[in-house]
């Protein structure tokens, strides 16, 4: 067991050692320094005399939200269209049919806003077409609209910024051209080295060990997982995601995917820092970030590696951890290592079955998304951090008798407005959407008796968890749910949609609001929000607001099922 702890700790480490470099170049492209990536210029010249777009451009916060709102619209349409019709497409040796409506709907939202929740199984649901020119293709643009997005928010809070905050349209395509297609080229080589199928040949025949005639999916999976884990998409190009053996079939592609999940948006704390040109304030980001990860990390590893006092009882023997659920070649630690990587960011790929994890596990997981947070999404997830830092300046202020400022603007009502609305939408998509399905459950037990496996304590948590991941566009279950209905599709991918776009119109509209204000020059009574202090603040504020308003959602689920199994 102790070599399974130093595997991890050496993954976590390696993956922070490549975050700091990772956060000073994206720093280095987005404001437009000299960078080794510069031969890449005349590409990125050529795409926008295609488009006929002029990154030199800038724009308002206002453009900004038309021009990411409008590409996503024309996104949606082309999903649509392509998962209604996949049947008829080529590209499909496996035959694989067209979607309902209702799932098609769900599918391309899912994709659309980053949270890659799958009501289907990836070797029958979808088709090479499909998942290659619909699915992979929305993996790379809306990871690259939340850096976008969350570089606008950078602009906004530079010293001496007026109304104009750089162009959309140039921070998008050098987040593809930069950031998400060399890294996740590299990440795919090493995959297809590994063993992950890239082809575009049908199911092959296998016979197994114990003399079984099986056949097994192939298909372009590589290129997918690359994008999947470093977008924070985790859309699985399998079933069973990052559990099948073909889409993470060692522990050196467990290793790398792992760390591909966090890379992103640990980097982009740290460049907040280094683009303003104010290293402390990204490591104050990182630090309370890392600090919540860690804070559910630790107890989700003990628990894992604890086994399952259940089967305790029935005398199997655990001392290799709590294996049900789980890959043998990964082992418990690694898994409860991904379990709380994917899910405090908005990634959801799944290296182990979370419906199988201890009851505290399975809380971790819940709170990973509930805070919503600590790392979080590519871009997206910084712009959440902002929320709870406008907050924290704001509460800072009142305390010390002092108007609120942030980095020389003054924080006022109408950005604590669109804070608290934003920070309050996320509990309120959750909690009321597992209260309209557990009403539905409860009062028509026989009619919705295919929803759930597990009814009681689990079973709440079952469509808890499936509103949490939807909400943070985390795209993860615990699948014990049957949720390929009318019902979840559709009242997912409304959730799915509110959660994505106003979290980000939020922030981006409180950027744009302050950078219109009269810069103040720091002074002594100046609240300096790049100190240990503040960031103490700004972590336990996350937790009054974020945490606590699921303590009774939670005491119902994960609570009473860990009291009543111990």
């Amino acid at each position: 067991m102790n070599h399974e702890l130093l595997s991890i700790l050496v993954i976590f480490g390696a993956t922070v050692l490549l975050a700091i470099p990772l956060g000073r170049y994206l720093a280095t492209i987005y404001r437009g320094d000299p960078s080794w990536s510069d031969f890449l210029a005349p590409l990125e010249r050529l795409i926008f005399r295609l488009g006929g777009v002029d990154p030199n451009r800038e724009m308002r916060w206002q453009q900004h939200l038309v021009a990411l709102l409008t590409i996503n619209l024309a996104w949606f349409v082309w999903a649509m269209l392509i998962l209604c019709t996949q049947g008829s497409l080529p590209l499909n040796p496996d035959h694989n049919p067209s979607m309902t409506p209702d799932q098609a709907f769900n599918t391309a939202i899912s994709f659309l806003v980053n949270c890659n929740l799958q009501h289907y199984s990836g070797e029958s649901g979808v088709t090479y077409f499909s998942q290659v020119f619909c699915l992979m293709f929305l993996q790379f643009v809306t990871a690259a609209t939340g850096l976008a997005a969350c570089v606008v928010v950078f602009n906004a809070l530079r010293a001496g910024t007026a109304d104009k905050l750089g162009n959309f349209y140039h921070y998008f395509v050098r987040s593809l051209t930069r950031v998400l297609l060399p890294l996740s080229l590299v990440l795919a080589l090493a995959l297809v080295f590994q063993g992950t199928p890239m082809t575009w040949q049908g199911k092959m025949p296998l016979v197994t060990v114990q003399g079984d005639s099986v056949s097994v999916s192939r298909g372009p999976a590589a290129a997918m997982i690359g994008i999947k884990q470093l977008g924070t998409n985790g859309g699985g190009f399998f079933g069973v995601n990052s559990a099948h053996p073909l889409e993470n079939p060692t522990y050196l592609t467990n290793a790398l995917e792992n760390g591909a999940i966090v890379l992103i948006p640990m980097a982009m704390a740290l460049a907040f820092g280094f683009y303003l040109r104010r290293p402390r304030l990204g490591w104050m980001v990182f630090g309370v970030m890392t600090a919540g990860y860690l804070l559910l990390q630790v107890p989700t590893v003990y628990f894992e590696l604890r086994g399952n006092p259940a089967l305790t009882s029935m005398g199997v023997d655990q001392h290799l951890g709590s294996l049900e659920g789980k890959e043998m070649r990964v082992g418990a630690a690694a898994s409860a290592l991904w379990v709380i990587q994917t899910t405090v960011t908005s990634n959801g790929s799944v290296n182990a079955m979370h419906d199988s994890l201890t009851p505290i596990s399975g809380m971790n997981a819940l709170l990973g998304m509930m805070t919503n947070a600590f790392y979080g999404g590519v871009g997206v997830g910084f712009l959440n951090f902002f929320v709870f830092i406008i907050v924290a300046v704001f509460i800072s202020g009142l305390m010390v008798g002092r108007t609120p400022e942030l980095l020389g603007r003054k924080i006022e009502a109408r950005e604590m407005k669109i804070a608290i609305l934003v920070a309050l939408l996320h509990p309120l998509l959750i909690l009321a959407g597992t209260a309209l399905s557990a009403h539905l459950y409860t009062n028509n037990p026989t009619e919705y008796a295919a929803w759930l496996a597990n009814p009681g304590y689990h079973g709440f948590s079952e469509m808890l968890y499936e509103f949490t991941s939807s909400a943070a566009n985390n795209g993860s279950g615990f699948e014990g749910l049957g949720d390929n209905t009318p019902f979840w599709n559709i009242s997912t991918g409304l959730v799915m949609l509110l959660a994505r776009y106003l979290p980000i119109i939020g922030p981006v509209a409180i950027a744009g609001i302050l950078a219109r204000k009269k810069f103040i020059p720091e002074s002594a009574g100046t609240l300096r929000v790049d100190t240990a202090t503040f960031g103490i603040m700004v972590f336990f504020v996350i937790w009054i607001i974020a945490a606590l308003a699921f303590f009774p959602a939670l005491a119902l689920g994960p609570l009473a099922e860990h009291f009543t199994l111990y």
